[in-house]
């Protein structure tokens, strides 16, 4: 709700009139079974994209996180709000608490930070804690874990952050693709007139084309809730965008990961970020991807 009332409020100051519909999706309804088990496919997006395809909705916000790498046909995404920080951290209720603490367990529904704890922080113990942020809370506050993974921008937009005891360096700790971002989708159908009115009050360019970037190579490692890569594009001060990207086995005991720069000259060549993506999945792919992403997907058969 809060990440629909943000983007209503975007739209409003553009003038245009607004109303919310509150849809409970797959993804909030089965919090017991985890993530991987469940498969992810259109799981957080399947009921608001049923209103986009029925014409009963405009517009579908959604964490750009949670998107998967294809959309419906006949479905697309429009609008990147503005990127807030898109790193990971550990929140507790104990002052001071480190992934590294010997014997932490810490609650996460994500494979990917599941796999990445297991790899720099093994000594770590990961619980499997799902549901929105209030739900997961309260799960730690009756003993489920003693601290939680979490992206920081959802922790702070819900008012948790004094409960931050670490945040974790995106050059190991590389996010989801689309992390800290909301993507906004539409039916092709949509009127221009009302499309263009959205993109213009809501879309933030430089995150649309970092996070494409992402997605361009969620796309290639057919990448999604169950498949632990990661993806993060951002720009130095200089203009150019670093992408570093990989993916990484279940257990942690495989990571491959590069890095590709896209120029300041390209930084306003949408292309050049949608390349960038493909082409790092490429070298990834081939230099031992391949094999990993087909153990992942035996993993979790």
């Amino acid at each position: 709700m809060w990440q629909a009332e943000h983007v209503a409020g975007l739209l409003k100051s553009a003038g245009l009139s607004v109303d919310i519909l509150p849809v409970e999706t797959s993804g909030d309804k089965k919090l017991e079974v985890s993530l991987a088990k469940i498969g992810e496919k259109g799981l957080f997006t399947k009921e608001l994209e049923t209103l986009l395809q029925e014409g009963k909705a405009h517009l579908a916000v959604h964490s750009a996180k949670d998107m998967p790498s294809r959309l419906p046909e006949g479905l697309e995404i429009i609008a990147f709000t503005r990127r807030e920080n898109p790193a990971d951290v550990l929140v507790s209720f104990r002052s001071g608490a480190k992934i590294t603490d010997a014997g932490i367990r810490i609650g996460t529904s994500s494979t990917r930070r599941v796999a990445m704890l297991r790899r720099y922080a093994p000594s770590a113990d990961s619980v499997p804690v799902r549901g929105n942020l209030q739900t997961r809370f309260r799960k730690m506050q009756e003993g489920a874990c003693d601290a939680m993974l979490l992206a920081r921008a959802g922790v702070v937009r819900m008012g948790f952050d004094s409960f931050i005891t670490e945040e974790l360096p995106s050059v190991s700790f590389t996010p989801a693709a689309g992390q800290a971002s909301l993507a906004v989708e539409v039916s092709q159908n949509l009127p221009e007139e009302i499309r263009k009115a959205i993109r213009d009050a809501v879309n933030h360019f430089p995150t649309e084309n970092a996070v494409c970037a992402e997605r361009s190579f969620l796309h290639r490692m057919e990448g999604g809730c169950s498949i632990p890569v990661f993806a993060l594009c951002e720009s130095d001060p200089k203009g150019n965008y670093l992408l570093n990207a990989g993916i990484i086995s279940p257990e942690g005991d495989e990571e491959i990961r590069f890095q590709v720069e896209i120029p300041s000259a390209d930084s306003k060549n949408p292309e050049a970020f949608v390349l960038a993506g493909q082409k790092l999945a490429a070298e990834v792919l081939g230099d031992g991807g391949a094999s990993v992403l087909q153990k992942i997907k035996l993993h979790f058969d």
